[in-house]
């Protein structure tokens, strides 16, 4: 029996999302009459239950009042369709509003219903429909990213993807490694066996690709018998070419092609892209380069790309599109840069200032602090962390820096709990920080030199880290908080995280990132995103702190959704230690 069979004996599973009870009793008795097999109906009267119940169940299909008696009516719409995107979703209004109706759509919804002109066929049609519009978006939305015939990613995903990991690594400092690989043999078994054996090659070759990578990996069908791999996390070019080894070696491997057995070559381009300022098509350019240099010595070889041509270079063409060169970044002042900032922690350089967190659910009250280190430069002044945070990721630097921090931060907070014991630090983790294997040894050691309790520490990580490596991040996590720090997920809503996945997630707390809250001025609609993310984090039995507010207008917003804290410059920009007793009111 296949999967479609599976699924299509199972009981349609409808969730319903509504307060009024004798308005729930109607609609499960409509749902009822005409489905009277294969339904089950599961209810909820708040977006926290509801969104229990999908984490833990899923659904066919969700029913969602629309409560008229508020300023944000589509809110629970906007939570729910977060905590579940591939779940169909039917609004049902109790007033005939046709500019209401269009935003729950737009907001998620497959359709809109107007209570009091349900009947029993009317709803029952409106599920049905709902489901195979859904399935429909879905699977538009999976061809238009993907090759019809291998099923990996084509073109337009990869570039996509490929654009977001060079975003990370010029956050992070991270190499992106891309691998261009050609099928050297795939014109004779073309020619030799006929157009179907060649496309059965590919799609084996796609099915072993896929199976030799981590799940945060991309192997993309470029177009022809071209691949291409899109692999982050990779310390250096060895590492990068005993990947292209395993896959070499699994293209080699002997396949059976109508009663012949074939075995395939591939040449394989390097590039370990490591300039936060290299474009997507440079990136592609130097990997193309080098497996056209690697067919050019015979072809079943691999090749790392040379270093970036100098500006006004002639461009190589990729497919279509004519790819131009981008300058080589300076290496000897990235160098000079370099020992600046080792000589800045040797040397005393390094400050750290102090953000005040409060909390909104009753009066503005300081709770705790943000540790945000900067850096005393003898020549250029104090530096930002956007200056010279990146640099520290690429060297490697960042884990002495943020050992110092955490360190600077608990001292501080050992003295400033002698005036308010509850208040609490918190703490930014990188990448780096979070892969190196005696993070949490570390951190529990300068914990109790401190002489600070556990609980008194918070650490962040952003949702991008997060994603980076699910894997090794949560079990970092979880092994601090078991010694009793607390989590927060910082810039949560930039990245792609999952109620699923959050769920899991041993975390505390999730930070609205900035952007988000500044919408709250331009617009008060755009409150709903917020909204949703304070409804689950609650959901979730999470603490909801937004970042980034600057006007009453926002905070007063802020408030009225429901969420816990926040910090920004309306209450006070990062200062130095000394500033601190002032907004602890000891001084």
């Amino acid at each position: 029996m296949d999967q479609d069979e599976v699924q299509a004996q199972r009981p349609a599973r409808v969730l319903l999302v509504q307060e009024d009870p004798r308005s729930a009793a109607l609609i499960v008795e409509m749902l009822r009459a005409v489905w009277p097999d294969g339904l089950l109906i599961t209810q909820a009267q708040n977006v926290a239950d509801a969104a229990q119940e999908l984490s833990e169940h899923g659904s066919t299909c969700v029913l969602v009042d629309l409560p008229g008696d508020t300023t944000r009516p589509l809110a629970r719409l906007e939570a729910l369709s977060l905590a579940t995107p591939t779940t169909p979703i039917i609004a049902l209004s109790r007033d005939e509003d046709e500019e209401l109706a269009v935003a729950a759509v737009r907001a998620g919804a497959q359709d809109c219903l107007l209570e009091s002109e349900l009947t029993p066929a009317f709803l029952h049609r409106a599920v049905r429909y709902a489901v195979e519009r859904k399935n429909s978006e879905l699977e538009l939305s999976h061809q238009a990213l993907h090759d019809p015939l291998t099923g990996l990613p084509n073109r337009a995903l990869l570039l996509d993807r490929l654009s977001v990991a060079l975003d990370r690594s010029r956050r992070t400092g991270t190499a992106v490694c891309i691998q261009f690989l050609d099928v050297d043999t795939f014109k004779e078994i073309n020619d030799s066996l006929g157009h179907a054996a060649g496309d059965r090659l590919l799609g084996e070759l796609a099915e072993r690709f896929s199976s030799l990578l981590r799940p945060m990996d991309t192997v993309a069908r470029f177009g022809g018998d071209e691949f291409v791999f899109l692999i982050e996390g990779l310390d250096d070019d060895e590492e990068a070419m005993l990947v292209a080894e395993r896959i070499r070696d699994a293209a080699a491997q002997p396949l059976a092609l109508d009663g012949a057995h074939v075995t395939t070559a591939v040449s394989i381009g390097i590039a370990m892209i490591t300039d936060p300022l290299t474009s997507i098509e440079e990136a592609l350019r130097q990997a193309d380069v080098a497996m056209y240099r690697a067919k050019e010595q015979g072809g079943s070889r691999i090749e790392l790309a040379e270093p970036a041509p100098a500006q006004g270079a002639e461009a190589v063409p990729l497919g279509d599109v004519d790819l131009p060169a981008t300058p080589p970044r300076p290496v000897a002042a990235l160098t000079s840069l370099e020992q600046s900032l080792g000589q800045a922690l040797r040397g005393g350089e390094l400050r750290v200032h102090y953000q005040p967190r409060v909390s909104i659910t009753g009066d503005t009250g300081l709770v705790g602090f943000e540790a945000l280190v900067r850096w005393q430069h003898p020549e250029r002044g104090l530096l930002g962390p956007d200056e010279f945070l990146e640099l520290a990721e690429q060297t490697g630097l960042i884990v002495p820096i943020g050992e110092w921090v955490v360190e600077q931060a608990l001292a501080q907070i050992r003295v400033w709990r002698r005036s308010r014991p509850g208040i609490t630090i918190s703490v930014n983790l990188s990448r780096h920080q979070l892969a190196d294997r005696d993070l949490v040894q570390v951190l529990k050691d300068v914990i109790e030199a401190s002489g600070v309790q556990p609980e008194a520490l918070c650490v962040e990580v952003t949702e991008d880290t997060v994603q980076e490596d699910p894997e090794t991040v949560t079990a970092s996590l979880a092994a601090l908080r078991r010694s009793g720090v607390s989590v927060a997920i910082d810039d949560f809503g930039t990245g792609h995280s999952s109620l699923q996945s959050l769920r899991g997630m041993p975390i505390d707390t999730l930070k609205i990132h900035q952007t988000f809250v500044a919408a709250l001025d331009a617009d008060p609609d755009d409150s709903g995103i917020v909204g949703a993310v304070v409804e689950l984090g609650h959901a979730l039995g999470l603490t909801v702190i937004a970042e980034g507010v600057e006007t009453d207008t926002q905070l007063a917003h802020l408030r009225e959704l429901g969420c816990d804290g926040a910090q920004g410059l309306l209450f006070s920009a990062p200062v130095p230690e000394a500033d601190v007793l002032e907004l602890l009111g000891t001084r």
